[in-house]
């Protein structure tokens, strides 16, 4: 089963709650509030968005933190990337290329990466603007003719339409 861990679902649930109102800063009490999250768990998720660049804080009577840029600039594989890292579905997407016994070898390679390629693309697509909306209908498209051209050998790879 794919699943994100629960701090990667509690940082956009954070970052979506910022998102939502009309309030630029917040307090880490103020989000733990909002969300029934812990302080603990909201404080430690503050911190990670803050150092991946997500986030700005304030001191002060007036402080908090605040999103970086507007959330229709703020996309869901962003976030999502400062809690698991790279999104990759198999070991041979790994940046890096991963430590797979059978890529020599291996007939699906090349499908996975572009599979892969497809979720990260649509987790792209998505920004916490979307997330906010209780309508909000992902529209994928699902494209035919992604070429993906490299050394399957040396795992470097160029995605192109």
């Amino acid at each position: 089963m794919l699943r994100l861990t629960k701090l990667t679902d509690y940082g956009v649930l954070l970052m979506t709650q910022m998102a939502s109102s009309q309030q630029v800063r917040f307090s880490a009490a103020e989000l733990s509030d909002a969300t029934h999250i812990p302080m603990p768990t909201v404080s430690k998720i503050l911190q990670m968005l803050l150092h991946e660049g997500m986030l700005n804080s304030m001191r002060g009577a007036k402080g908090g933190y605040e999103l970086t840029r507007p959330a229709t600039k703020i996309n869901v594989r962003d976030v999502i990337g400062v809690f698991e890292g790279s999104i990759a579905l198999t070991e041979c997407n790994l940046d890096g290329g991963g430590s797979c016994e059978q890529h020599d070898v291996c007939s699906t390679s090349r499908n996975w990466k572009r599979i892969n390629h497809a979720v990260r693309q649509a987790l792209e697509d998505i920004s916490l603007a979307d997330m906010i909306e209780q309508d909000f209908v992902p529209v994928f498209r699902l494209q035919r003719g992604i070429a993906i051209h490299g050394d399957v050998a040396s795992n470097t790879i160029e995605v192109t339409r």
